[in-house]
């Protein structure tokens, strides 16, 4: 609700104003310009309504006190007896936003009120607009530079640049909508990983800024890198689904001030000197900037690069079955595997798996052409062959009706209960009324 401060020193005359108001408004109330300065300091209202002639401090220097004091546009009405015409342009010329004359109708000082308020309203929301980013909300790289300068100087603390790692291939996969939702929900991960009196913005893109003051210590850069990074893998989960295998992270380059600095510009390009450095030692981690004089070499501080390395090449959220890959990756670990037979004989098994057509018969007995495209048998014959073997057992497709399989570490006795399970799934799957399979089996070598 609306609050708004009533100023008046005739006790009456403030009464009668506070009833009219606290009909629709938060009102609160000082018997002279001293009160009121105290009660702004302390309950910060939306604006004003005093009167002009007042004792001690009148209205015109009230006015003057709060605008030096908080070097802000304070939405002021003034109300006064005083018949003269040049104290309606005086108060005008002073910063207020409305005049009124005592004694005034109810009816007439809630609509001065109203248009008042819904003024500033709408000049706030077209600031809002201007400074923004429309989508996620934060400050834009403009109006962040804007309100970081008046605290550098005066305010030690942490400048961040955030970078998204493989975000393209969220809009590319999922789609532009969806990476919208990830930048949206990466914004409130941000937000919440700093406190309110903290900036943050975006910079464009998938790159965002932030700085928290008074943050001097590496070790608190490091939990929050930790905090956004954890909570981004979860949402993108949430957001993407638990199969998501895009590594979706964070990288922070980090700047400390004054250390390194009061002016923007400079510290902006030693935080993205270190947002480079992560990106180019494993992502998903932070690095500090360190090029002033008090430390000679640069010092530059990564979370471990094997660890985020071993984050990216692993196989996230892995799905129950076999490992299905392209033609060109199965060769790949085929390769692979034939080295190590060579070296550890190991046994591994290679299979190739057919769909026919079958002598499908219709009710009346009749041969019948299968209803079902073939695209469409081998989908689920994939479905039933991966299941029917372990995650370390690899599948890939190989021709328009046929699939790859190596079985690991299987002995030959154990080929045959391979073999029966998949022909035992893929009878129960529909496409098995118009598709027969067949296959043949080889032993690495």
């Amino acid at each position: 609700m609306v609050k708004i401060l009533i100023v008046d020193d005739e006790k009456i005359s403030l009464m009668m104003t506070e009833h009219i108001l606290s009909s629709q408004y938060q009102t609160i109330c000082a018997l002279s310009g001293q009160e009121a300065l105290t009660l702004y300091r302390q309950e910060r209202p939306d604006m004003i309504v005093s009167d002009l002639r007042m004792p001690g401090m009148n209205g015109y220097e009230l006015l003057e006190s709060l605008q030096k004091e908080f070097h802000e546009t304070i939405p002021v009405m003034f109300m006064t007896a005083d018949n003269d015409d040049h104290v309606e342009a005086k108060a005008f010329e002073s910063g207020a936003e409305e005049f009124i004359r005592k004694p005034f109708r109810a009816d007439v000082l809630l609509k001065r009120v109203s248009n008042i308020i819904k003024t500033r309203e709408t000049i706030e929301g077209l600031t809002h607009a201007a400074v923004t980013d429309p989508m996620t909300g934060l400050l834009n790289k403009a109006s962040f530079q804007a309100e970081l300068q008046t605290m550098l100087g005066r305010t030690p603390g942490a400048l961040m640049m955030i970078d998204l790692d493989c975000f393209k291939p969220v809009n590319d996969i999922y789609g532009h909508d969806k990476g919208d939702e990830i930048l949206i929900r990466f914004a409130e991960i941000l937000c919440s990983a700093i406190r309110q009196n903290d900036l943050s913005g975006r910079v464009g893109g998938d790159e965002f800024i932030a700085f928290c003051q008074n943050i001097t210590d590496e070790t608190v850069i490091a939990e929050k890198a930790s905090y956004i990074n954890e909570n981004l893998l979860s949402s993108a989960a949430e957001l993407l689904g638990e199969d998501i295998s895009i590594p979706l992270g964070a990288s922070i380059g980090c700047v400390f001030t004054p250390e390194e600095g009061t002016a923007f510009q400079d510290l902006f390009q030693k935080a993205d000197k270190a947002l480079r450095s992560v990106k180019q030692n494993g992502k998903h981690g932070y690095a500090v900037c360190r090029d002033s004089e008090k430390e000679a070499e640069q010092k530059e501080s990564y979370s471990s690069v094997l660890t985020n390395l071993m984050q990216i090449l692993g196989e996230r959220n892995q799905p129950r079955g076999a490992f299905c890959l392209s033609f060109e990756q199965f060769q790949l670990v085929y390769r692979f595997l034939v080295r190590i037979h060579a070296n550890y004989q190991n046994e591994a098994w290679l299979l190739l798996f057919s769909l026919d057509e079958s002598g499908f018969l219709n009710e009346e007995g009749h041969d019948h052409s299968p209803s079902l495209p073939l695209k469409d048998a081998m989908e689920q014959f994939q479905f039933a062959l991966g299941a029917s073997l372990r995650q370390s057992d690899v599948i890939a497709q190989s021709g328009k009706n046929q699939f790859l399989v190596i079985l690991l570490r299987l002995s030959p006795l154990n080929i045959e209960t391979v073999t029966d399970r998949i022909i035992k799934n893929w009878a129960d799957v529909n496409a098995s009324r118009y598709y027969d399979i067949s296959y043949e089996i080889e032993k690495l070598t």
